[in-house]
C-alpha cells in the first residue's frame, strides 16, 4: 500500500527534498540542485511567489520508505492571465511503480478540484524561472541545474495514466562556440550601430544592484515574455529576489545589455556551467567542500560550457537586429574564457522566431522537455 503524506513541518520539508537527491545518486546526467535553494524555494517565508501561488507538497510512502514527491500548486496569477483554472503539479518525482505515480498525481488533482480547478498541467513551478517540463528526449546527455532530470520512466507513467496529454513542448539546443563570429552577426552588428545607433552595455554591479539596471532587466522580461506558455508577471518582490539570487553573483563579462541611448531594449544572461560542479557535492550541499567545486566554476571558469539563461529584447527591436549585438559579443567573451560548447536554456518549440536565431551556428536539440494537461471533471 502506498500512503500519502501532506508535509507539514521542517522535517518532512528536508525529507521532500531529500528524496531527489537519494533517487538520483549515481547518475551519471542528473545533476544535484542547490539544497538551500531548494528549501528557500519551497518555504512560504522565503519565496515570494508565494503572493500570488498557494501550494501543498506531498510524500508517497511504502512502508514508512519515501518513494515519491509531488508539489501541489495554484498559481492565481497566471490563472488570471490566461483565464483559466489549472493547478499545476511540479517537483514530481518516484520510484518505477505505477502505484506510487498515480497516487501522487490523484492527490494534486483532488486538491485541485477542492479548490475549483478545471484542468492539471505540468510538470511546472510557481512561476517562469522555476524548472518546467518533464524530460522525453535526451535522457543520456549531461543536465543542468536549470532543468528537470527524470528518468525515461517518467513519462511512460504519465502517458498510461490516461487523460494526459501533450500540452507544451520546450526543446534545448547544444551549440558548438565558434572559433570567428559567424558573418551574420558581424555585419548585422555592424549595420545596428550604424544605422539605429543601438550599442552593447557591460554593466557594473553598481549599475545592476544599486542603480537599478538588474529590476530594468526583469521588467523588460516581463515585457518580452508575456506571451509565453504560463507565463504570469514578475512583482518586484520576485524580481528582487531574482537580482539578489542570479546578478549579484554574476560574472559581468557574461552578461550583456542593448542600449538605445539610455534606454535598456534587451539583454543576455548567461553563466558557467555548474553542472560537474554539482555532482562533485554532497547533495547539492555548499558545506563543507562544495563551496570549492563551485567557486572554481564561478572565478576561474573551470568548465569548457556556458549556459545561455536568459535572453530578451523588446519585440520593436527584434527587427532591428538588437539580437545580434548580444550574441557577438557573448561569443567573443565565450572565445575568450575557452568555451567550447554553449547549453541554451528551454525554448518553446513553436517560437520559429526565436529558434531560427540558431540557424547561423552549429547547434542541434540535444534535450526537450513536456509539460502535460488534464482536464478535471468538476462534479
Amino acid at each position: 500500500m502506498v500512503e500519502i503524506r501532506k508535509v507539514t513541518s521542517p522535517k518532512e520539508l528536508e525529507q521532500f527534498v531529500q528524496f531527489y537527491y537519494d533517487l538520483y545518486r549515481g547518475s551519471d546526467h542528473a545533476v544535484p540542485y542547490l539544497h538551500f535553494d531548494e528549501i528557500s524555494t519551497l518555504r512560504r517565508d522565503k519565496n515570494p511567489s508565494f503572493e500570488c501561488c498557494e501550494a501543498d507538497y506531498f510524500l508517497a510512502l511504502r512502508d514508512g520508505k519515501v518513494v515519491g514527491r509531488v508539489a501541489a500548486i495554484i498559481n492565481h496569477r497566471a490563472n488570471g492571465r490566461w483565464d483559466c483554472r489549472q493547478v499545476r503539479f511540479g517537483w514530481f518525482d518516484f520510484i518505477d511503480d505505477t502505484e506510487v505515480s498515480t497516487a501522487l498525481l490523484n492527490t494534486v488533482e483532488e486538491w485541485g478540484r477542492a479548490k475549483g480547478m478545471t484542468e492539471m498541467i505540468g510538470p511546472m513551478g510557481f512561476i517562469d524561472t522555476d524548472r518546467e517540463g518533464m524530460l522525453v528526449e535526451g535522457f543520456d546527455e549531461l543536465s543542468t541545474m536549470y532543468v528537470n532530470y527524470n528518468y525515461p520512466y517518467y513519462p511512460k507513467h504519465i502517458e498510461q495514466m490516461g487523460g494526459f496529454a501533450k500540452d507544451n513542448d520546450y526543446v534545448e539546443y547544444k551549440i558548438r562556440v565558434p572559433e570567428v563570429v559567424p558573418d551574420k552577426f558581424a555585419k548585422v552588428t555592424e549595420m545596428v550601430r550604424n544605422r539605429y545607433h543601438l550599442a552593447v552595455h557591460k554593466f557594473t554591479r553598481r549599475e545592476l544592484v544599486n542603480e537599478g539596471y538588474g529590476r530594468q532587466i526583469f521588467d523588460l522580461l516581463n515585457t518580452t515574455y508575456k506571451d509565453l506558455y504560463g507565463f504570469s508577471q514578475l512583482s518586484q518582490a520576485q524580481i528582487d529576489k531574482l537580482v539578489n539570487d542570479y546578478i549579484k553573483i554574476a560574472d559581468l563579462n557574461l552578461v550583456t545589455g542593448v542600449m538605445d541611448s539610455d534606454k535598456l531594449v534587451g539583454f543576455g544572461i548567461t553563466f558557467p556551467s555548474f553542472s560537474r560542479a554539482l555532482q562533485k557535492t554532497r547533495d547539492g550541499r555548499l558545506f563543507p567542500f562544495g563551496w570549492w567545486h563551485l567557486l572554481k566554476i564561478l572565478k576561474w571558469h573551470k568548465t569548457d560550457t556556458v549556459d545561455l539563461l536568459l535572453i530578451g529584447v523588446l519585440p520593436e527591436y527584434r527587427s532591428k537586429g538588437a539580437n545580434a549585438l548580444i550574441f557577438d559579443d557573448l561569443i567573443r567573451q565565450f572565445q575568450r574564457y575557452g568555451f567550447k560548447w554553449a547549453d541554451a536554456m528551454p525554448m518553446m518549440e513553436t517560437n520559429q522566431g526565436v529558434l531560427s536565431q540558431w540557424q547561423y551556428l552549429e547547434a542541434a536539440v540535444h534535450r526537450r522537455h513536456r509539460c502535460y494537461k488534464k482536464s478535471l471533471h468538476i462534479s
